[in-house]
């Protein structure tokens, strides 16, 4: 299973707004910070927008900001919503195969993603903000340490 790039901007995305939260970031941060392209960002925060993850703020002093607690974001459902296709084969998407029904190759890989599916389902990114390694992600990414991974809990004063 390899999830699209896309997908994987949504969740660096997540992650990056998540560890910044109470302030507000902006697309050429994130870009920045992560060494990706803007313009392809500016499409995966419309989406996280119309997913209702990120809220955005337009106009002098805008930015983004989790729509909802890191703990109700959870992994599974966003890579759902970012990935055109789970289709690992093409029986999966309706295509044309001479062995479909007796198959159990379609069986398997159908258990596999539901198994890749499943345990994506158990985190939250709260789950992917918490503890030292959201410190260390924070540091990487430029970013005030949080306490604890906590998002909004920042160990410099002067950023509360």
């Amino acid at each position: 299973m390899r999830l699209t790039r896309y997908t994987d901007y949504a969740l660096r995305t997540l992650i990056y707004v998540g560890l910044h939260e109470p302030r507000q970031s902006s697309i050429a941060e994130i870009a920045r910070a992560y060494g990706i392209s803007e313009n392809h960002l500016t499409k995966v925060v419309h989406q996280l927008g119309r997913l209702g993850l990120i809220r955005t703020i337009r106009g002098r002093g805008g930015g983004l900001r989790l729509a909802r607690p890191p703990a109700e974001i959870v992994v599974g459902t966003v890579v759902r919503q970012t990935e055109d296709d789970l289709a690992l084969v093409e029986c999966f998407a309706g295509g044309a195969c001479a062995i479909t029904a007796p198959c159990r190759l379609r069986r398997a890989l159908g258990e596999a993603l539901a198994a890749f599916l499943a345990v994506l389902d158990r985190y939250t990114l709260a789950d992917l903000l918490a503890g030292t390694e959201g410190i260390e992600i924070a540091t990487l990414l430029g970013l005030p340490a949080a306490i604890d991974g906590e998002p909004g809990i920042y160990a410099r004063p002067d950023l509360t």
